[in-house]
């Protein structure tokens, strides 16, 4: 027996920990299953006491769009929900299509909303519709999980809430029948010169004629590809930590195998927040990595993201990241401060790195890019040298030298990151000292 779609959504409320203190949006377009969504979580405000707003984003894209979101504000008028409404302009040119590009401008709005959970209506149909697509895209494991019905928010972002998504188009729609509820019909959703209309209205149902359950079993599927797919994240978790972080220590990260490898940086990508990078750039990065000396300095493309290679390190960092910006300060010594997707990390060293007195007594001190003209003594018996020498010297290649740091004290170089402490500022034996460290990814 079908669980009814009032008993679905409560039970992801409650594994959500939903309560008086949460303030849910429901994600509201005016069709039939977003309707049904919020006439579910006006029922279930009393039992649960959180506060409920609506938001609808007009795309522009139908002249009907105007009539949606005036439906729209009229249905949450009438219940007395708080309505918001959201014009976008959707890029007709994105290489991905009309659909993608309407859901990101819309996602990336509602990611404006102040709530605790933005709530969507998706539904057990259209998780087996995004499982199939993306599987015929060649998905990985991750992909193939699809949607959650409840995703954590993080770092100030809303959770994500999906309480129809055991529920099936079916069963919603004899709940907006029952009571009585309206809805507008959008007539794009019928158009099969889109992929997922075309997934949904000729290959699913021809699948179905086979296989009646099957909408439920590719959903079910989609279940344990996500139980999977959440012991992987583990499992790089775990190999970044024998690693060393996010900056992994090469010879540790090639003693493990391709695959995970291959699983760990895509994990960190999308802990930064990027796309996981394509197969073969990631079999090629790891390809370069296992051929090169472990001294060789690597800087290998992975479409928004850099796989770098230096030191004895390997690290991921945004396409044209790690620019950074000059900071200035005044005060203690041991600091730590920001510098492009890294840091510079100033600790006490007695006999060693920065002379301590020449920092704590500096009208200024700066960290910036390298100054016009830089030169800088590293002993008593070595003459002065360029910049250029120095990077030469010390081995650091061209990709990574226009963003070292250089800590400059009252207008003087004091100190470059990679490279050494200026002689004039060098502490002596016994002396109070702190070494600057730069870190190029912060940790």
């Amino acid at each position: 027996m079908s669980t009814s779609p009032l008993h679905a959504a409560a039970a992801v409320l409650e594994a959500a920990g939903v309560g008086a203190h949460s303030r849910l949006c429901c994600a509201l377009s005016g069709g039939v299953d977003s309707v049904v969504l919020l006439d579910l979580l006006a029922g279930l405000q009393a039992r649960f006491g959180f506060a409920l707003s609506a938001a609808h984003v007009n795309h522009g894209l139908n002249p009907a769009a105007s009539a949606w979101q005036a439906h729209c504000a009229a249905l949450c008028s009438h219940r007395g929900i708080p309505f918001a409404a959201f014009s976008v302009d959707v890029a007709r040119d994105d290489p991905e299509g009309l659909e993608s590009a309407a859901r990101k401008a819309r996602h990336a709005v509602l990611e404006s909303v102040a709530c605790d959970w933005l709530v969507f209506g998706h539904h057990r149909d259209d998780q087996a519709e995004t499982v199939l697509f993306r599987l015929f895209r060649g998905t990985g494991l991750r992909g193939a999980s699809a949607m959650a019905a409840v995703e954590p928010g993080a770092e100030g972002r809303a959770g994500r809430l999906r309480p129809l998504l055991g529920v099936g188009r079916a069963a919603i729609r004899d709940w907006a029948r029952v009571h009585a509820l309206t809805w507008v019909e959008d007539d794009s959703n019928t158009d099969r010169r889109f992929a997922r209309n075309d997934i949904r209205h000729r290959i699913l149902p021809a699948i179905e004629t086979a296989y009646p359950s099957a909408s439920a079993s590719i959903a079910r599927a989609a279940a344990h590809f996500r139980e999977a797919s959440d012991l992987l994240d583990e499992l790089a978790a775990s190999d970044e930590r024998a690693c060393g972080g996010r900056m992994l220590v090469s010879e540790v990260l090639l003693a493990l195998s391709d695959a995970r490898v291959a699983n760990l940086l895509r994990w960190q990508a999308r802990c930064c927040g990027m796309a996981a990078p394509s197969r073969a750039r990631l079999l090629e990065a790891l390809r370069q990595l296992r051929a090169a000396p472990a001294v060789r300095p690597l800087h290998f493309p992975l479409g928004d993201l850099v796989c770098c290679a230096y030191r004895g390190e390997v690290w991921l960092e945004p396409v044209g990241g790690g620019l950074p910006t000059p900071c200035h300060w005044v005060g203690a010594a041991e600091v730590e401060k920001p510098w492009g997707v890294g840091k510079v990390v100033f600790s006490p060293a007695p006999g060693r790195g920065i002379v301590r007195a020449a920092m704590d007594q500096a009208a200024k001190l700066s960290l910036v890019t390298r100054p016009v003209g830089l030169r800088m003594r590293l002993a008593p018996e070595r003459p002065s040298r360029t910049f250029k020498n120095l990077c030469q010297e010390a081995g650091i290649p061209a990709w990574m030298r226009e963003r070292l740091p250089v800590l400059e004290i009252d207008g003087r170089v004091a100190w470059i990151g990679g490279i050494g402490v200026d002689v004039a500022f060098a502490c002596p034996p016994g002396g109070e000292g702190v070494v600057p460290e730069w870190v190029p990814v912060s940790s």
